[in-house]
């Protein structure tokens, strides 16, 4: 019986001590927060507000389809089950009313909300962690201008024991602590502004690094490329040329890119295309141009070597041959050479080429869709496939386009284009 009883106590006694190394870990950083409100807001303040909260793509989550801006409710997905956004409009019920700014920027830089529970990082506080106060209380004071709605918040629907704030208090001491917008004293001004707005609230790490088992990011991997979970598609590395890496591009031509979705080397689409229509083409000139000299400060990663892909077979180049001039050429051209400011070109594409080619085929299946932008406003898109052409049409043509002009790829089989299907219920 003593024994026993010893065993319990010890086991008590160690999840005591794991509890507190963990409130304590979950505190790093933090100050008491003040009692009473400081912030004076002004019309100047609420504009600056605004347009960071552009930049940081705040509505795109805080808004369901027809819902009003900022009243939450639209639903995330992760592999862990559904994370609700919140209301941020100033409703003191259910929004963001009775907050001060000092308990926002806790938010942000903590990933605490109003009643000291943790947030899910779904909201992006590994990256907000690094905006300044000021930004925040700018930010801020424009949630606080606009119409209350008494929307109320949804509850997450997360799986046992991800719902839990034990299991989110150890992930927070495994992968996050709170930081500050560092400026590399070697760069320039506008480097640093670009490295700021990347990392911070333009939070670019948060789809374009690979993430673990249990969804973190490592800075040592940061922009070298990965799979959105859920999502499914691939957002391609920044700091390789075979990939999306854009050292060698003019400069003007990726603020262009940001800007208005097209650029003479390429153009976007997928989940970065609603990221220039939502945010990024709100860019002043300025700071789009600081983002792209920070992109294109990115220190490179070689091409891993590989042996060249294996010839695929002559049945599968053929019948891909046939259905690429039957539904491709009229736009992309007989020898995939597209038409600028139009069409892309598939010839030389390293869209086309990446080593996974879930957004090729994801493209052929849904159709790609540039954002209208002030810069661009009347694109030209491409339909979806779904239900003219089989799996087997489907993968013959990517692999055809990927092994043509030119380029070289592993081509696609039949089981890539069914999972693509299965993933997203087409």
């Amino acid at each position: 019986m003593k024994r026993i009883l010893w065993t319990i106590s010890s086991a008590l006694a160690a999840i005591g001590i794991l509890a507190a190394v963990l409130v304590t870990l979950n505190l790093r950083g933090e100050e008491p927060l003040p009692a009473t409100e400081s912030l004076q807001s002004t019309p100047e303040l609420v504009q600056r507000g605004e347009y960071l909260a552009r930049v940081g793509n705040c509505m795109a989550c805080h808004t369901t389809q027809g819902g009003a801006s900022y009243a939450g409710g639209r639903g995330i997905e992760t592999p862990f089950g559904v994370v609700y956004s919140s209301n941020l409009t100033p409703d003191k019920a259910r929004g963001i009313g009775a907050w001060t700014s000092a308990e926002f920027w806790r938010a942000l830089h903590h990933g605490r909300s109003k009643n000291g529970r943790l947030l899910y990082p779904a909201f992006p506080y590994p990256n907000y962690t690094q905006v300044t106060r000021a930004d925040s209380d700018a930010i801020f004071a424009y949630l606080q201008s606009l119409p209350a709605v008494a929307e109320p918040n949804r509850p997450h629907a997360l799986r046992f024991p991800y719902s839990t704030q034990a299991a989110l208090g150890v992930w927070r001491a495994l992968f996050f602590s709170p930081s500050e917008p560092l400026a590399e004293p070697t760069q320039t001004a506008e480097y640093n502004r670009g490295a700021y707005l990347v990392n911070g609230l333009g939070h670019c790490t948060a789809c374009h690094t690979p993430r673990n088992a249990l969804g973190a990011t490592t800075e040592a991997r940061a922009f070298s490329g990965g799979l959105i979970p859920v999502q499914n598609w691939y957002a391609p590395a920044l700091n390789a040329a075979h990939e999306a890496g854009v050292k060698e591009w003019r400069t003007e031509d990726v603020a262009a890119l940001l800007q208005t979705g097209v650029a003479p080397q390429g153009s976007v689409l997928g989940p970065m295309a609603e990221v220039v229509f939502r945010s990024t083409q709100y860019l002043s000139d300025a700071d789009a141009r600081a983002m792209a000299v920070y992109l294109q400060g990115l220190t490179q990663q070689p091409p891993a070597e590989r042996a060249p892909p294996p010839a695929p077979p002559a049945a599968a180049m053929a019948r891909g041959a046939k259905v690429y001039e039957q539904h491709c050429a009229a736009c992309h051209g007989d020898q995939g050479q597209g038409e600028p400011g139009a069409f892309p070109a598939l010839a030389a594409n390293r869209a086309v080429t990446l080593a996974d080619p879930t957004n090729l085929v994801r493209v052929v299946l849904q159709g790609g869709y540039l954002p209208a932008t002030a810069g661009n406003p009347r694109p030209h898109g491409m339909p979806p496939f779904q239900q003219v052409l089989s799996d087997e049409d489907i993968a013959a043509v990517t692999t055809f386009v990927r092994n043509q002009w030119g380029n070289q790829a592993p081509g696609v089989g039949t089981i890539e284009v069914y999972r693509a299907r299965e993933r997203r219920g087409l």
